[in-house]
C-alpha cells in the first residue's frame, strides 16, 4: 500500500465544521522532549513550522449531544495566529482554517482500562486535525452557520 503511517489527507472547511468552528484559545504546543529548553515549542515533523494548538467549538449541535463539541486544531505558522475579534454577542469568534488535514490514528486508551478484562477494547479511530492558516469566515460561511444550515 502506498500509503505510510501519519499519511494527512486533505479536506476542505465546510466538510469538517459544516456548522462553523469558534475559536477559544490559540496556544503554543509544548514539545516533552525539548521541556526545560529556551524555546521548547513542538515543531511540525514535515515543514519544521511552529504548532499552534487551537482550541475550537464545533457550531454542529449535534456534536454537543455528542459530547464531541470541543477540539483541537494544530496550526502550523511561524507566528501565532490571532483569531477575528467576536461579534453578534457571542464570546468566541467564528473562524474558518485554511490548509486543514487529517491524520487518522488508533485511540486505544480504551482498551488498557481495567474494565475491559474480558479482552473487549473499546478502541476507535481518531483523527489529528491540522490547519496552515486561521481566518474570519467568509459571508457565505457565515449566513450557513447562522442559519443552522449545512454550507454547499
Amino acid at each position: 500500500m502506498a500509503l505510510q503511517g501519519g499519511h494527512r489527507f486533505a479536506v476542505a472547511f465546510e466538510e469538517l465544521f459544516p456548522f462553523g468552528a469558534f475559536c477559544m484559545s490559540v496556544e503554543p504546543e509544548t514539545d516533552f522532549d525539548r521541556r526545560g529548553a529556551a524555546d521548547s515549542q513542538k515543531r511540525d515533523k514535515d515543514s519544521g513550522e511552529r504548532v499552534w494548538v487551537v482550541r475550537v467549538i464545533d457550531g454542529d449541535p449535534e456534536a454537543a449531544k455528542r459530547g464531541q463539541a470541543e477540539t483541537k486544531v494544530r496550526l502550523l505558522a511561524p507566528q501565532q495566529p490571532v483569531p477575528p475579534a467576536a461579534s453578534g454577542g457571542f464570546p468566541y469568534p467564528a473562524v474558518e482554517f485554511e490548509g486543514l488535514s487529517l491524520t487518522p490514528w488508533v485511540d486505544g486508551a480504551r482498551c488498557r482500562s481495567r474494565q475491559h478484562t474480558n479482552g473487549e477494547c473499546k478502541g476507535r479511530t481518531a483523527f489529528s486535525i491540522r490547519a496552515t492558516a486561521m481566518r474570519a469566515p467568509s459571508k457565505a460561511s457565515t449566513r450557513a452557520s447562522a442559519g443552522g444550515e449545512r454550507a454547499a
